[in-house]
């Protein structure tokens, strides 16, 4: 059995792609993430099926022997916005240098081991954007920064990699973080945390095609729209949270999930897509049932964004 290694494991995409692995029976797991009383929670229903080692990515007496022994190392830490935006030495330390301790790692102790890196479409400085485009950096870009960063370490010191660029993605709102801020006229193409997850595992067995390589994923023409459309119907479906509210009113909208042009050739070797976002809208509103007030105190705000939606589109 190969073995995979994969940090960041109790995110939403991490918990998806360990479904995906365990259900292809040919892997030894073991997750990596730190010890709160939420990962704790989301891993211990697999503590029988994988390993689970509680630990810091940062921590190299604790990365090494653990790469030492992985065939493939599937890295989804990561801090994510608007924190990421504000907190530059934090997302440097979670992002570029949890990910120069395992190419290190790697050189040393593990050269033919697998790496499959999450970096993120935000890298892009298009609205509708390929592989192919010119990078985003800036002094404020932190988490874009990071990302860049780690990209470079990767492709320039790892002989073998696999980066996967990934777009919004969607998931449980009851547990999942999701990102706010982002413009409201703004186009964007996203992806549910299921079909993310499984492209991370499908990346496994196409190895040979994508080796050295750097690809998009999203969800294609049936999940692209408007950011207040999106934002609309999560309200509708979920309803009002407060960090919603606190992102509305203080947070920047610099954070971006363009149009990709070749998700669908991503997609065409992969064959990761099951979902659109109207079977992502129903899912959600099944898990929101209980959410009856937040629903109805969304309603005024759903309101005001629908009518942005009719002006934007009356002067298109």
């Amino acid at each position: 059995m190969k073995k995979v290694l994969v940090t960041g494991a109790a995110g939403s995409v991490g918990l998806s792609l360990i479904k995906y692995l365990l259900s292809e029976g040919k892997y030894e797991i073991t997750a990596l993430d730190l010890k709160t009383k939420n990962v704790y929670k989301r891993l211990h229903r697999y503590r029988h099926r994988i390993n689970i080692i509680y630990g810091d990515v940062l921590d190299r007496n604790l990365l090494e022997p653990l790469i030492k022994e992985a065939n493939i190392v599937i890295h989804l830490a990561t801090c994510l916005p608007p924190l990421a935006e504000y907190k530059k030495a934090l997302v440097n330390l979670i992002d570029y240098s949890s990910t120069e301790n395992i190419v290190r790692a790697i050189n040393y102790y593990n050269p033919k081991c697998l790496l499959i890196y999450a970096s993120s479409t935000s890298v892009y400085s298009k609205d509708i954007t390929d592989i192919h485009e010119k990078l985003r950096i800036g002094d404020n870009r932190y988490f874009d920064n990071a990302k860049i960063a780690s990209e470079k370490i990767i492709s320039k010191k790892v002989k073998n990699y696999i980066i996967i660029r990934v777009p919004l993605v969607l998931g449980d709102l009851r547990k999942d973080p999701f990102i706010y801020n982002i413009k409201g006229n703004e186009q964007i193409e996203v992806i549910t945390k299921e079909d993310a997850g499984y492209a991370f595992c499908a990346c496994i067995d196409k190895f040979n095609k994508l080796n050295n390589k750097i690809i998009n994923i999203g969800g294609g023409e049936t999940c692209r729209c408007s950011y207040n459309e999106l934002r609309a119907n999560i309200l509708k479906y979920h309803g009002l949270s407060w960090k919603y509210v606190l992102t509305l009113v203080f947070g920047e909208k610099n954070y971006t999930s363009p149009i990709l042009k070749d998700s669908d050739d991503s997609n065409k070797l992969l064959s990761y897509r099951n979902d659109s976002l109207q079977s992502y809208y129903m899912r959600q509103k099944r898990r929101s049932k209980n959410r009856k007030l937040s629903i109805i105190l969304a309603k005024p705000f759903i309101y005001f964004i629908n009518k942005k939606i009719k002006r934007e589109t009356k002067y298109e």
